[in-house]
């Protein structure tokens, strides 16, 4: 194998598959990427098994063949090398040779015989799909993901297609993140599937690519392709949560609340927060809300802020960084917390007709 190929055509995709790619493995293999080239192109594979990927680049291919090298330090030479044009080129033993301007570096490759094959996929089960929508559906659940692993259902965004509308959901016990928009695609689901955390982090890169979202399922996976990559991802087996029904249907008590200053009231708060509760009181009469932590070990902290609430007095107390976290991906000057009582989940929504749904489960402090 013989080629030149443009720096700034390779370092993109070296650098985005570098989480797709194993680091401590019991195949050595899978520390590696296939490059086949052919045909005036290289194309780049990678794989942990569960996400697999391949791009495809423009090259000068001066002898069509095929090898692995390691995905790491490949994109570490690739992205010091001085020069635009790089020659790579593969001799005896998997050797691979590496040239830019005057530096030369020599590697050992594995063959490619030994790198798993891509996963199958049907073309033309692909649909497209809007690229802003998937990207802001999946900005206001996936951090919301479980990151317990023994919770195998919940470690994944569940994606379910019904007619004129897509959805997705994510929860890990403590708080759910539900989105759903209208959209004049048509994907074929038989019923709701989950993706992985990880491939969902995968797909936000690619959503920056050139061309259309194309998406569908394939067997046990799902597949998407954008430009000039294409990503398979195997889904999570199990059955999620009935999320529809934990979400409360009678809390009566809306506080309407700037959203910034909630954020930077909660962020000066919990200072002094415990490092192990993360817990913040809120206390709720009308025209205004005071926030209180407390750690025996420190101190405590007070703050009093103006809501729009004309209900009973009330106290709730949630964790900082649930609030947190679903505060700094909305967009509103405005939120919307519907609360029943001190020992019911919370409500969070924008005020708008954006789909968005956000529960919270209280906590004792």
């Amino acid at each position: 194998m013989k080629l030149t190929i443009q720096k700034n055509n390779l370092i993109k995709t070296l650098q985005n598959i570098q989480s797709i790619v194993e680091r401590k493995v019991t195949l050595p293999i899978l520390s590696n990427i296939k490059l086949v080239a052919d045909n005036n192109k290289i194309e780049i594979y990678a794989t942990n098994i569960e996400t697999s990927c391949k791009s495809t680049i423009p090259a000068e291919i001066k002898k069509s063949g095929d090898i692995t090298i390691n995905a790491r330090k490949f994109f570490e030479i690739t992205k010091e090398l001085p020069e635009e044009n790089i020659e790579i080129s593969v001799g005896e033993n998997s050797r691979i040779t590496i040239k830019s301007g005057k530096s030369r570096f020599n590697i050992n490759g594995l063959p490619a015989s030994e790198f798993p094959s891509f996963p199958e996929y049907n073309e033309g089960v692909l649909t497209v799909i809007d690229t802003e929508v998937v990207k802001e559906m999946i900005d206001r659940t996936i951090f919301a993901v479980s990151t317990e692993e023994y919770r195998h259902n919940i470690t994944g965004i569940f994606f379910e297609a019904e007619e004129g509308k897509v959805k997705m959901a994510a929860t890990d016990g403590y708080r759910l993140a539900s989105i759903e928009k209208p959209t004049e695609t048509e994907i074929k689901l038989n019923k709701g599937v989950i993706i992985p955390r990880r491939g969902i982090l995968e797909i936000k890169k690619i959503l920056d690519n050139e061309g259309s979202l194309l998406a569908g399922i394939t067997d046990n996976s799902m597949a998407f392709k954008k430009g000039n990559t294409v990503l398979i991802i195997r889904l999570i087996e199990g059955e999620f949560p009935s999320y529809g029904q934990v979400i409360p249907k009678d809390n009566n008590k809306l506080i309407t609340i700037s959203r910034e200053v909630l954020a930077s009231a909660i962020r000066r708060v919990s200072v002094l927060s415990s490092d192990k509760i993360r817990g913040i009181k809120f206390s709720i009469s009308k025209g205004k809300m005071s926030l209180y932590s407390n750690n025996p070990d420190l101190g405590d902290a007070l703050e009093e802020i103006d809501i729009k609430y004309d209900g009973d007095d009330m106290e709730v107390a949630f964790n900082v960084d649930y609030m947190l976290d679903v505060l700094n991906i909305l967009y509103t000057n405005n939120i919307n917390l519907e609360l029943k009582d001190s020992g019911s989940a919370g409500i969070i929504k924008t005020g708008l007709d954006d789909g968005y749904t956000y529960v919270i489960m209280p906590m004792r402090v």
